[in-house]
């Protein structure tokens, strides 16, 4: 892959935010919303337990998902180097129901950075797509887990087509899927185009969910 994410490169844009303090990108992984919780805690620790918020604001590429899924179980297709399939690790201040919220905020930032960006004009189709054409071009899947002692616990996954090309579909998603480059014809640059989604989640999730003074 020459367009490869670079951790490091990735994290020098956020020294001061929520999200981005902390990045990691892995060759491979089943799903990020599973490895963001291995990563954030060490096997044998207990998740319920009242966590550190040094992990607040982690997130996890993949440049490849074996697993990955979609609302209501549904597999996402996650071409090697195409996409952008990563998950943060956040601690709102919200309740369990309440975490449709999170999965609002994540694809208006995502639509509001395409339209800026590119000059497309994506739409979302709720409960958790942005779509371009009519087809699906992103998506978020929002997993929360109850924390007896601390804010509850939210990973915000998302999976969004950038770089793919109509084969790289499977034939039955094909009339059903687009990226970003076959709606531009051209190449996207997945590093530069992270960095400026990254900071959109950052500074609208700042505005939506951090506790005001």
């Amino acid at each position: 892959m020459l367009d490869r994410l670079i951790a490091k490169e990735l994290q020098a844009h956020f020294p001061c935010g929520t999200i981005g303090q902390r990045i990691i990108v892995l060759e491979q992984t089943g799903s990020t919303n599973d490895a963001i919780l291995h990563v954030a805690w060490p096997q044998g620790a207990a998740v319920s337990s009242p966590p550190s918020r040094t992990n607040e604001g982690l997130v996890l590429f993949a440049e490849h998902q074996t697993s990955g899924r979609g609302q209501r179980g549904n597999r996402w297709e996650s071409a090697v180097g195409k996409g952008l399939w990563f998950s943060i690790l956040l601690r709102p201040k919200i309740q369990i129901n309440d975490s449709g919220r999170l999965t609002i905020w994540a694809i208006e930032a995502i639509a509001d950075v395409i339209r800026t960006e590119f000059a497309l004009e994506p739409t979302i189709k709720l409960p958790n797509d942005v779509q371009l054409y009519g087809r699906k071009v992103a998506g978020v899947l929002v997993e929360m887990r109850a924390q007896e002692k601390a804010p509850h616990l939210a990973i915000v996954g998302v999976g969004i087509n950038v770089n793919q090309s109509l084969e790289d579909f499977p034939p039955e998603l094909r009339n059903r899927a687009i990226s970003l480059a076959m709606a531009l014809q051209r190449p996207v640059d997945r590093q530069k185009f992270a960095v400026v989604l990254l900071r959109n989640l950052d500074r609208t999730y700042r505005a939506r969910f951090a506790p005001k003074s």
